[in-house]
């Protein structure tokens, strides 16, 4: 059962992105960051590869780029996460 409260603050249109984009997955936004947490805590880190490119455009990219990986992970994560959720 949760227990604590964790507020943050992003933009507006961050939020309404991920949001649906989650919803398409059937995943509402504090589920989506629980499994987020749940991954970092089981891989004991962040649960995408953060990496750095010589090209200089690859930051202009990068937070897209993160975006899709994130979805991404998250749509193959397993069911044993979802499971954990669930109780």
């Amino acid at each position: 059962m949760a227990t604590s409260i964790v507020q943050f603050r992003i933009e507006e249109e961050l939020k309404a992105q991920a949001t649906e984009i989650y919803e398409k997955l059937g995943l509402d936004l504090s589920t989506a960051l629980r499994i987020f947490l749940k991954r970092s805590v089981a891989v004991k880190g962040i649960p995408f590869s953060m990496t750095l490119d010589n090209d200089t455009s690859a930051a202009e990219t990068a937070e897209d780029e993160e975006v899709t990986k994130l979805s991404e992970k998250l749509m193959a994560v397993n069911d044993e996460v979802y499971k954990e959720l669930a109780k």
